[in-house]
């Protein structure tokens, strides 16, 4: 996908290669940065080099959103990260950086994101259906069993 501007002068390109400064700036300007690591630039790395999808948007040079999407390209893709710089919300930006992650993953694949608390309702609003059966181990969290009888295998 190569880069593309629409109407409003945002540019939309593929960056598999951004940076990690560039990456925790978007993250701070956006309200996911309280929720990310961004002061383990190890850890941000890792994160960007795992990534199936990384879409950015631009404002002349300057990063305003980007979305971070791991994918099996086949039957669903996660939508880990979707960050838009606080000043540039409400402008379609964060509809488009979906939309466009979820085509370059491919469309036949289920697009799966875990919402930060205060954009809950906003994701209804684009189309997205809430799910209600997900469960997340916390890091460094062992897998254990309340009753040994009981299947865990689903």
């Amino acid at each position: 996908m190569n880069a593309d501007r629409n109407a409003n002068g945002v540019t939309y390109r593929l960056e598999p290669d951004l940076t990690v400064e560039e990456f925790v700036s978007v993250l701070g300007r956006s309200t996911l940065g309280q929720r990310r690591p961004v002061d383990n630039l190890d850890t941000i790395a890792g994160m960007l080099r795992g990534a199936s999808v990384i879409l950015t948007a631009r404002v002349a040079s300057q990063l305003v959103g980007v979305s971070r999407a791991i994918s099996d390209f086949a039957y669903c893709t996660y939508l880990s990260d979707l960050a838009v710089d606080v000043q540039y919300q409400r402008q379609g930006i964060g509809r488009e950086l979906m939309q466009r992650t979820h085509a370059a993953a491919g469309l036949n694949t289920t697009l799966i994101l875990l919402s930060a608390p205060n954009a809950r309702s906003y994701y209804p609003h684009v189309g997205l259906i809430q799910h209600d059966s997900c469960w997340t181990i916390p890091p460094q969290t062992a897998i254990t069993s309340s009753d040994p009888n009981r299947a865990t295998d689903g």
